[in-house]
Parts: C-alpha cells; structure tokens; sequence
C-alpha cells in the first residue's frame, strides 16, 4: 500500500484512514490494534478487495486491487477474510456454510465438496456441528466456522478481524494457537505457512509472539515492528492500547472535559 486513504464502508464519503504506506511478505503475521471505532473494520474491507481506496494504490500479489474482473479472480482468491461476526447463513448448515466457496469457485455439488469440507471440519473441531445451522451455535462457534470457510479454498494470505473479541480464555487460547500453526505451517494447508493479518482491540494475548504490530489511531496507520518495539511505545501512539477500560474512560473524560473549558 502506498500512500492508501480508506472510507467507511457504511459511508464512502467519510475517509477513516489515510497515508497508509505498508508491505506485507509473503509468511508474515502481522497484528493491526486499534481501539473500537477506529476504522480496523473498514481497513480490513479495504484489505480484502470489498472496496477500492479513496486514495493511493494498493497491489495484491502485483494485481492493483480491488479486484472485481473474472479474468483475474484467481488472484482475488489467493485471499481469504474471516468477519468478526462470521457473516454466516443462517439457512444453510456449518457444512453448507464451509462448502459454498468451493462449491462456487469450481461448480460442485454438496456431495462432490463433501471430501474437501472434512478435514476443515475436523481440523477445527467443528465435526460435531457440522448440521447443525448458525443460529443453534454459540458466538465462539460461529466465528470457528467463519474461519473454516475462509480457509476452505486454501488461501496464501488470510484476514481475521477481532478473532477474539467476545472469547472466554478457553477460545482465546484455541485461536492463538491456531492461528500460529497456520503462520508457521498447518498440516490443513499442506505444511505451507500462511501470510496473516489479523486486527484486535486488546494487544496483551499477542505479547512476546513471533508477529509484527501495526497500530491504528487517530486516522493513522502506524506501522511499529515486533513487540519490543511496541511496548516501547507504552507512552506513545500505543498508549492506549495497554490501559485497563477503567483507565480508557477516565482519559476519555478527561479529554472531554479539556475539550468543553475551550
């Protein structure tokens, strides 16, 4: 990305970030941490192809995106993008929710995508869900089959959106550990490591892990580097980002405050 603004997806008038100047390699894993309402969302849409940027150019494997033509979908979906709310169908079943991708992309029935949505299933251990529809599932379960959907066409570069916003600690710690195994390598994906980029609100559970830190503040894409470096930046544009909620309210009332004597 050189140079690259970003609107909100809900307003294409309204630009949430701007002068984004970023590279990604291929094997990275990257952490972009924004409070909420600080555009990770709409960055991630950006991202994945949904919308073109306001400004700037943003290449994808070379290809200048978004990416919309069939003659270079190929390329589109080297791509895969996992919503915070997993962004099912409530009428179809977890089965039927993972086949669609495969079944859209190469024209296959259920059964003949069957064998390919198998061992999704097992490696998330979804099994057991698998007809059961969204609406029976727990939150965790259907950000689990978000994820298992976007990992069925067996993407070389995968965006996960606030994984674990919602988790308790025993989710929490099932995606960490998941999405390090796709970063390094996972058997589902044939051993090859996968490029990540995944956004949160909360930078602690990604402490001393072998990922690079981008921080999303103030319209600004920051780009930081390893952990070291951002807590190095406790007093600056991280700041926030390592404050408990209480002490988020506070300085917020405190800016308000500031804000209304001027």
């Amino acid at each position: 990305m050189r140079d690259v603004a970003v609107a909100a997806m809900r307003d294409q008038n309204r630009v949430v970030l701007r002068e984004i100047n970023w590279t990604v390699a291929s094997g990275d894993y990257w952490v972009a941490a924004g409070l909420q309402g600080s555009g990770k969302s709409d960055f991630m849409a950006m991202t994945a192809g949904l919308m073109g940027p306001v400004a700037g150019r943003y290449l994808l494997f070379g290809e200048e995106m978004p990416i919309f033509d069939e003659a270079h979908l190929k390329t589109r979906l080297r791509l895969g993008l996992v919503f915070e709310t997993g962004q099912l169908f409530n009428h179809l079943t977890v089965s039927e929710n993972i086949a669609l991708p495969v079944r859209y992309d190469k024209n296959l029935t259920k059964s003949e995508a069957a064998p390919q949505v198998q061992p999704v299933l097992q490696a998330l251990e979804l099994e057991s869900w698998a007809d059961t529809t969204p609406g029976a599932l727990g939150r965790p379960w259907q950000k689990r089959v978000g994820l298992a959907r976007a990992l069925i066409l067996r993407p070389e570069v995968l965006l996960v959106d606030s994984p674990l916003t919602g988790l308790d600690l025993r989710h929490t710690s099932w995606w960490l550990g998941f999405l390090e195994q796709l970063s390094k390598g996972h058997p589902l994906l044939g051993g090859r490591p996968l490029t990540l980029v995944v956004t949160t609100a909360d930078v602690q559970p990604w402490s001393n892990r072998a990922v690079r830190f981008a921080v999303v503040r103030d319209e600004r894409f920051y780009v930081v580097g390893e952990w070291e470096r951002l807590d190095a930046q406790r007093d600056g544009v991280a700041r926030e980002l390592f404050m408990t909620e209480a002490q988020r309210k506070e300085t917020a009332t405190q800016e308000a405050t500031a804000r209304t004597r001027e």
